[in-house]
């Protein structure tokens, strides 16, 4: 069973995790109201991507023997700004999430929580995985700078991401 302030810690990011997903998710509509599909269809994937780290979470804290604590997920901003922006702060956000995921890995090695070392080794390396798919699109976009037809190719590249594969179940 994992410690009370382990359980506390997780649950506070199964609540960043939530917002992770909320944020995608209204940056999915935003790039819909400024004509971007691609960029769309890229973020509400990741939308669907954080929802099942949430997920996973969860039914680890349940697994553990512990109580989920769901909390009131904060509003996201309604605009983003350029495509570059957008992509910016999909870093930015991705790199406080790795800071967040190290900090949990970090009282997971103090409390000596080998299971909880495990488990979260997997978020460890999904996270280098994140962030190396937003710099795959910012480089790019850097690239083309304000040139349009650069940017729907862009778009274009983006509209065919797969849906994330599901998580085996717990």
């Amino acid at each position: 069973m994992i410690s009370e302030k382990m359980q506390e810690e997780l649950n506070e990011q199964v609540n960043k995790e939530f917002y992770s997903a909320y944020m995608y998710l209204a940056m999915s509509a935003y790039c819909n109201t400024i004509g971007l599909p691609g960029f769309e269809h890229w973020m509400r994937m990741q939308y669907e991507e954080e929802i099942m780290h949430v997920t996973k979470m969860y039914d680890y804290i349940m697994g553990q023997g512990r109580a989920v604590h769901l909390k009131a997920i904060e509003e996201p901003p309604k605009e983003y700004g350029t495509p570059l922006e957008i992509i910016q702060k999909t870093l930015e956000h991705e790199q406080f999430v790795t800071k967040m995921i190290h900090q949990l890995m970090d009282l997971a090695v103090q409390e000596k929580d080998y299971a909880t070392q495990t488990f979260l080794q997997w978020y460890v390396t999904e996270q280098v995985e994140e962030e190396a798919n937003v710099n795959d699109i910012l480089a790019p976009l850097r690239m083309v700078g304000g040139d349009k037809s650069g940017l729907m190719m862009i778009d274009q590249k983006l509209a065919g991401r797969p849906a994330p594969v599901p998580l085996t179940a717990k």
